[in-house]
């Protein structure tokens, strides 16, 4: 943890710290561990036992597996033949934040994300019918599937090592993170309101991501974690690693985002999941135009008409069984003169 601060180090403190119940404190620390965590989630809903229960403040480390739970072991794997549809993405948690009730916004400060392992590794392949430029189940072609490529990467809290020509920065983000909706139970591939797996690289260490709470406690769940990857996700793949990953929860009373948002130290983003991919950018804008006027003051209009000069797209994944897009807006822009 030594590389990131345990509170946001911003000019104006992040609105956790200004509206949450914690008001900027931070409480115990808490460890999940494999042994703590016993059986990962393949699915996000209301039904799964609580692995552990915290105050607003409290903060996480979590071990994270990778996106395969460590099945890929070798460059020669075929990940047809090791991975079973669709039990990949396990995810840690539920974690229940007490003082979290429906209509509220979980907070969530990711404070830092370090490589697990004594001589960590990502992971990074090709799989069948899986990915941005080939044919899926979702967008059906009589073409062959591309072949199956693994490729194994060296990695440390400094560099990703892609290969003897290409050495990446270590960018490190949050792949899934969700709150559990109301009543479904979604399997930890598909991002929608309740968050999920929407591979937004800004939901990384120095970030707060505001997520929606549906049902008492919040039930948070977290994995998917990424050494880096640019936006998109093409392959449907990023440098997938196990991790230790620290958060710290709040929780913001009354704070009804339809969908998730997220807050940087100069911007603010809502994030949108649908498909098609327009229709993703339609939410995430239309929620960026509600926020500015429920907490900014702006009209509605006019809000609308300046996102067209000033706003920006960012892409998450366009991959999964739904895509992702955050649209942004810098805070200069929301100050009242």
């Amino acid at each position: 943890m030594s590389k990131n601060a345990m509170k946001p180090q911003w000019e104006t403190p992040a609105i956790m710290d200004q509206r949450g119940l914690a008001a900027g404190k931070i409480g115990t620390t808490h460890e999940l561990t494999p042994e703590r965590q016993g059986t990962y989630h393949y699915t996000i809903g209301p039904y799964s036992e609580p692995v552990m229960t915290v105050q607003p403040g409290d903060r996480v480390v979590f071990w994270t597996p990778d996106c395969f739970e460590g099945r890929i072991q070798k460059e020669d794997d075929k990940p047809s033949e090791i991975l079973e549809m669709p039990f990949i993405n396990p995810q840690c948690g539920p974690i229940m934040v007490e003082g979290a009730e429906k209509g509220d916004a979980l907070a969530i400060y990711i404070e830092s994300m370090e490589p697990r392992g004594e001589n960590p590794r990502g992971t990074c392949c090709m799989i069948p019918e899986f990915g941005g430029l080939t044919g899926t189940n979702y967008t059906a072609t009589l073409n062959d599937p591309l072949p199956e490529v693994v490729r194994k990467i060296n990695l440390d809290d400094d560099n990703v090592y892609w290969s003897d020509r290409v050495t990446l920065p270590y960018k490190p983000h949050v792949g899934t993170i969700s709150c559990s909706p109301e009543i479904d139970s979604i399997n930890a591939l598909t991002p929608d309101q309740h968050g999920g797996n929407m591979d937004m690289p800004d939901i990384c260490p120095g970030n707060v991501t505001y997520l929606p709470v549906k049902v008492t406690g919040g039930r948070f769940f977290i994995g998917d974690c990424h050494a880096c990857q640019g936006e998109g996700e093409v392959c449907g793949v990023a440098v997938e690693y196990p991790s230790v990953t620290t958060v710290r929860f709040d929780v913001i009373k009354g704070w009804q985002n339809q969908w998730p948002r997220l807050e940087t130290e100069n911007t603010i983003m809502t994030i949108g999941s649908a498909r098609p991919l327009e229709d993703a950018t339609r939410i995430a804008y239309r929620e960026l135009v509600y926020w500015l006027v429920e907490d900014y003051g702006f009209d509605k209009w006019d809000a609308y008409m300046m996102l067209s000069q000033c706003g920006v797209a960012k892409l998450g994944n366009f991959v999964d069984p739904k895509y992702t897009i955050g649209a942004a807006i810098p805070k200069k822009y929301l100050a009242r003169k």
